[in-house]
């Protein structure tokens, strides 16, 4: 490999010109692709195969005019102080409001609160609910706007107006933090290794695979339905380890450089050695993310292939087209004659680095040190016992957002349950009403229950649904409960099946669908990566110390993650002003990013290590060295 990769960087060093033109061509086919072929990304998502799933299917299929599957718009309504609803100015206000909802545009019914007994006791809170044709991501700009317009109406009457539900429109930051973390990496770049020009390299090549990648992946989204979070994960971690790899080679190119090679040798022996790190790290952050497949979930799925080809095109750029570039910068890359910017070599100087004493310091305590570092992950990692998985919706909103008001509001007047109701489908097609209504009758003695609604049939009469109000709120471990118990009620009532769907139980499926895939998939990981280190360094110790140490590593991330965002420990320090269920697809993704990333850092390390053992220095000695030369670009890496 190392001798097949010396080759290639030479040969790419020598037809730089060429290997430049290659890969504009291929910049050119991508984004051509992508203008040609590209379809906007969907913000939902669905698992297949889940209880509250096969209810919306077959609803579809029986009572479509029921919209199961489509976006919902509850627009609270609050009088003033000392006011109520039911005044007659106020009540015509809303009236107005429904007849206008009612004629926007995708809208499939509307329910009047004065109808639907939607209106506290007290008389002072009430609600509409609108259900739409179409999930929240399909829901038009026009139909948006008309909801938008509705809204200032009714605040223009008097009236204090809320909006909530999954109709609601979001704002669109994608990009902005990619944005900050370039001109991060600018900054942390040039300290490195002083010179514009060896900073700017890792970020060229960086930008054009992640333009080539998102082409790609723009250009499917033509032939295939991709998640919204699809293109993210691709740009946030193809950029990282992009960087990654750019910068061990250029370290190393450098390194060669100082220690007297010529331009071309250099290059090549840098794409030897720091790119066979760069290889079998790429390959096991690819494992990682392809892995994501065996989870058996769409859009998960999408995810981890993309994000590998992201991965997969930016280790090739390092590989051919960065010794192409140094081709170009020759000796330049070493820095100028300007005042702060000519460097010593960042993996060697005369005097003694801050990482070899730092390694130093470790070797002569080993066994300690390890205590150390387990006793302290560990600790870190112990939140992760109480770590519940959910999805967002109005209850962890911002308290100063419209669905968040909208969410208190609803809690005030009828209860937390409100902002959650679960839809039970009946399926009673040898049952008829009578089924349906002991069906409710049964859910009505269950504990949690606030309220059930008189089946409404569907024209054939074989369908009902019911709407179940449960006391507690959508995200808490009552109304998960409550949810297994209405399921366990499936067959006790002769001639009558029940499913239990809506957006707090799709939600509740896919958490608790997403949390039994975390160990498979963890496992799956961790197993291929362990063979496919323990090929490449001939070893069984130095695979079980990866593998234990991204274990600790992800389990103190978890930690941190559930202290924070579930906890609320530190929270208002870091700007964090809402607490709740960590996002149930965050873990999955989360060991994909952490693993590749621990695997780049250990790759590149320990291979520098093993470099130095095989050219005879003593093991102890090889590690110092190795991390010493290697330490300083890891540290930059990981910034």
């Amino acid at each position: 490999m190392a001798s097949f990769l010396y080759r290639l960087g030479r040969s790419a060093f020598r037809r730089r010109r060429w290997v430049a033109v290659a890969w504009l061509t291929v910049l050119a086919a991508a984004l051509i692709g992508a203008f040609a072929w590209s379809e906007p990304t969907q913000d939902s998502f669905s698992i297949p195969g889940t209880q509250s799933q096969k209810a919306i299917d077959l609803l579809a299929q029986r009572f479509p005019q029921a919209s199961a599957g489509g976006a919902t718009a509850r627009v609270v309504f609050a009088a003033p102080d000392g006011k109520t609803l039911r005044d007659p100015a106020y009540r015509e206000v809303i009236r107005a409001a429904v007849a206008d909802l009612e004629r926007a545009p995708q809208v499939a019914s509307v329910d009047d609160p004065f109808t639907s007994g939607a209106i506290s006791e007290a008389g002072t809170i009430g609600f509409a609910e609108a259900t739409y044709q179409v999930p929240g991501d399909d829901v038009s700009e026009a139909a948006h706007a008309a909801l938008t317009r509705v809204v200032d109406r009714a605040r223009a009457g008097g009236l204090n107006v809320e909006v909530g539900g999954d109709a609601m429109a979001d704002e669109d930051e994608q990009g902005f933090g990619e944005i900050i973390g370039v001109v991060v990496a600018a900054v942390v770049l040039v300290i490195t290794f002083g010179s514009l020009i060896a900073a700017g390299l890792p970020l060229l090549t960086a930008i054009l695979g992640i333009a080539i990648a998102l082409g790609v992946i723009s250009a499917v989204s033509g032939f295939v339905d991709l998640s919204s979070e699809t293109p993210t994960l691709a740009l946030m971690l193809g950029l990282a380890v992009a960087i990654d790899y750019a910068l061990f080679i250029v370290s190393r190119y450098r390194h060669e450089l100082a220690a007297g090679r010529e331009p071309q040798e250099a290059a090549g022996r840098a794409v030897g050695t720091a790119g066979s790190a760069v290889v079998f790290a790429g390959l096991t952050v690819i494992i990682a993310l392809a892995a994501l497949s065996v989870v058996g979930i769409p859009f998960l799925t999408q995810m981890g292939l993309a994000a590998a080809f992201a991965v997969a095109v930016s280790a090739v750029i390092a590989l051919t087209l960065l010794p192409a570039l140094l081709g170009f910068a020759g000796r330049r890359i070493r820095g100028g004659g300007k005042a702060g910017l000519q460097t010593r070599d960042p993996e060697a100087g005369s005097r003694t680095t801050f990482g070899e004493r730092w390694a130093r310091l470790i070797a002569r305590r080993p066994v300690a040190v390890l205590l150390l570092a387990v006793v302290g992950l560990g600790v870190v990692a112990l939140p992760t016992l109480d770590m519940r998985l959910g999805l967002s919706d109005d209850s962890t909103a911002s308290k100063d957002t419209t669905q968040g008001k909208a969410y208190d509001l609803l809690s005030e007047g009828f209860g937390p349950g409100f902002n959650g109701p679960l839809i039970v489908v009946v399926d009673a097609r040898s049952g008829a009403p009578e089924a349906a209504k002991r069906v409710a009758a049964r859910i009505r003695d269950i504990d949690d229950v606030s309220a059930v609604t008189e089946p409404a049939f569907n024209q054939a009469g074989d369908t009902a649904i019911l709407t179940v109000v449960p006391d507690s709120g959508p995200s808490t471990e009552e109304t998960k409960d409550l949810v297994r118990a209405i399921r366990q009620q499936d067959g006790l009532v002769p001639g009558a099946a029940i499913a239990v769907t809506g957006l707090t139980a799709i939600n509740i499926d896919i958490s608790a669908k997403l949390g039994d895939a975390l160990l498979p998939y963890l496992a799956v990981v961790v197993g291929l990566a362990f063979v496919l280190l323990m090929l490449v360094f001939r070893s069984l110790l130095v695979p079980l110390k990866a593998t234990v140490g991204f274990l600790l590593s992800i389990a103190a991330t978890f930690g941190a993650v559930v202290a924070v965002f579930q906890k609320g420990w530190f929270a208002e320090a870091l700007g964090v002003d809402q607490v709740g269920p960590i996002t149930s697809f965050l873990p999955i993704i989360l060991i994909g990013i952490v693993f590749g990333l621990a695997m780049d850092y250990q790759v590149f390390l320990v291979t520098r290590m093993r470099e130095e053992y095989v050219r005879g220095i003593a093991p102890r000695q090889a590690v110092i060295s190795g991390f010493g030369h290697g330490a300083r670009v890891v540290t930059a890496a990981a910034i």
